[in-house]
């Protein structure tokens, strides 16, 4: 094997396709900024202890694992930054009122998640802790939809859950930690077949829930469904409120579907509350899942400070993929040189946001791939720019 072929799942960003992840990392950057976001840098490797504890067994097998050399200590490569912005919001910030926070940076992961994904996603998100009030969960879904559509998709689908729903069917039965495991796969995989055979001896109506849950997807009928079949209680209720009120707020923006599929457990060890995925494709393609997040007010209990917690993230390197390919950047070519004159015509042109090519000796008629519409040339002692004659 070539020592320069790389691991499986683990791809170089070439050229045009890594401007347009940078384009939209700024574009996106910015719009968490517009909404009072502000950004912070995690550290791509931490103790393993730091980056794992409370996070669940699913991120322990993601986590690519080392041995730091100067300490011994066992340290991990991370495989999703929000335990990491949890961390700084109780234990660095320590803020009594609400804090927003994004992110943007590579995450490694030691298997993928999904057909033909990446190993290595370059993960955007934001959190917002502090406030436990569905309005904070509204707000996080918004900037989710405002991300999406400073991309450039405007057929945006919100997909809504409640991991609430599950914890109330299973409420004081005396299950191994395993079997609940099992049972949260199954409903995640929709697997009517072992759903059945893991109720097996709960009692009748617990049975009969957890075979009802993949079957609940859909329009807010389903929510209907939900409350007239499944245990009744005040968990259930207040799941079922939460994700009503939602759906009436998200439907009145223009451009958004919303639907509901109530046995979508992904990330369960992370949501204590609604959660929800977003769909997006530009026109003529189907839509695709391009967001999750939802609430987690545990996340930072582990680090001595649990906070109400809502926000998503998102795979830039997934994004660019459904997006259509930009056109070339305008470009202004050049001839290189050392006379003042023209040094300083591009020097003005480079300080005005131009983009300037200096053609090298010998490489005139190479072609780049920015696209060189117009030309710096000599008219009467003068530097001026001119359209380029094809």
């Amino acid at each position: 094997m070539s020592a320069w072929v790389l691991p499986d799942q683990i791809a170089d960003v070439l050229p045009s396709e890594a401007r347009h992840i940078e384009d939209l990392r700024r574009a996106l950057l910015d719009t968490a900024r517009g909404f009072g976001y502000e950004l912070v840098v995690p550290p791509l490797i931490e103790h393993l202890e730091s980056l794992l504890t409370g996070t669940g067994e699913a991120l322990g097998l993601q986590t690519f694992k080392l041995v730091d050399q100067l300490s011994g200590r066992s340290l991990g490569l991370r495989a999703d930054t929000t335990p990491q912005v949890a961390r700084i919001d109780a234990h660095l910030l320590n803020r009594a009122g609400v804090t927003r926070l994004c992110y943007c940076g590579p995450v490694l992961h030691a298997r993928i998640d999904r057909p033909h994904g990446t190993r290595e996603p370059l993960q955007l998100g934001a959190e917002l802790y502090g406030h436990a009030g569905l309005e904070a969960d509204l707000e996080v879904v918004e900037l989710a939809l405002a991300s999406l559509r400073a991309a450039g998709l405007s057929r945006l689908v919100v997909d809504l859950a409640d991991v609430r729903l599950v914890d109330t069917l299973l409420d004081g039965l005396d299950l191994a930690p395993e079997t609940v495991s099992r049972i949260h796969a199954a409903l995640a995989a929709k697997d009517g077949a072992a759903l059945k055979q893991l109720g097996q001896g709960l009692p009748a109506a617990v049975h009969e829930g957890l075979c009802l849950l993949p079957t609940l997807y859909g329009g807010p009928e389903v929510l209907d469904t939900a409350a007239e079949r499944l245990i009744d209680g005040p968990v259930l209720r207040q799941a079922l409120a939460d994700m009503r009120w939602l759906a009436s707020q998200l439907a009145a923006i223009d451009g958004v579907d919303v639907s509901f599929d109530l046995a979508d457990l992904r990330g369960y060890a992370y949501y204590t509350g609604v959660r929800f995925s977003v769909f997006g494709a530009r026109e003529g393609v189907t839509p695709v899942e391009l967001v999750r997040g939802g609430r987690y007010d545990e996340v930072g209990g582990v680090f001595g400070r649990k906070r109400p917690a809502a926000g998503f993230s998102l795979d830039l390197k997934e994004l660019v993929q459904v997006l259509s390919v930009p056109a070339l950047q305008p470009a202004i070519r050049a001839p290189w040189g050392s006379e003042a004159g023209l040094r300083s015509a591009i020097a003005r042109l480079r300080a005005a946001g131009e983009t300037v090519v200096c053609v090298l000796p010998g490489h005139e008629h190479e072609v780049d791939e920015f696209h060189c519409n117009r030309a710096l040339v000599e008219r009467g002692g003068q530097w001026v720019v001119e359209p380029l004659v094809a």
